[in-house]
């Protein structure tokens, strides 16, 4: 239970921090900013990873949990645990903002401001760079040493800083599914769910192309 204890807290504070500086820059009219939300997002994985990295892997993303699985670090059986565990959390955190800012009209919903279609190429692209970097970084089970939450929270940060403009940058479906569902902005959730499992998969498929170790342990 410690692991998905861990998950459900980690995603907890990941979607509260991250979307709750989107919903406060809403609500305050642009107070926080763009390059705040972005820095927002990238130390609270950092700090996440830190935390719970040697408990549960720090996934915190269904899309994460999926890949591990394909690439044979991360037992199946555990990606539905895992899974809720990640929904549960980030359902908490967009309950609470909607306790704490009534006023608010997204909380943090991810909505894309260009044809969904280009978002949904996007959000490959993203989750596939996001993905290579943290199957570069871990081991599924344990995160690798100071470097992983750095290297893993810096491309965050990163694809906030310059995608988030476009599409939010969301890369984590539990991030899309709790604000949409709370907010009532559906429209696009489809695209949030399936382009960050497609990416991150990809990615997994892709690392045999530069590593001759066992990133993949069989699974390209």
């Amino acid at each position: 239970m410690k692991k998905y204890i861990s998950e459900c807290i980690g995603t907890f504070a990941l979607i509260f921090c991250g979307t709750g500086a989107m919903t406060i820059n809403e609500v305050t009219g642009g107070d926080v900013t763009h390059v705040g939300i972005a820095i927002t997002w990238g130390f609270i994985v950092i700090a996440m990873i830190y935390a719970f990295g040697d408990i549960s892997g720090a996934h915190f993303n269904p899309a994460v949990s999926i890949a591990f699985a394909f690439a044979k670090k991360f037992s199946w059986k555990e990606v539905p645990k895992y899974i809720l565990a990640q929904i549960l959390g980030a359902f908490l955190a967009s309950l609470l903002l909607l306790f704490l800012f009534p006023t608010s009209e997204f909380y943090g919903a991810t909505i894309p401001t260009i044809d969904p279609m280009r978002a949904f190429v996007l959000e490959i692209i993203l989750t596939f760079i996001l993905m290579l970097t943290i199957i570069n970084v871990s081991t599924g089970s344990k995160e690798v040493g100071v470097v992983a939450g750095i290297a893993i929270g810096g491309v965050v940060l990163l694809e906030a800083m310059f995608a988030g403009p476009v599409t939010n940058a969301s890369m984590n479906p539990a991030r899309s599914i709790a604000p949409a569902v709370v907010s009532g902005n559906l429209q696009h959730l489809w695209l949030y769910i399936i382009a960050p499992v497609i990416g991150a998969v990809l990615a997994i498929f892709t690392c045999k192309l530069v590593k001759d170790d066992d990133c993949c342990d069989g699974a390209c």
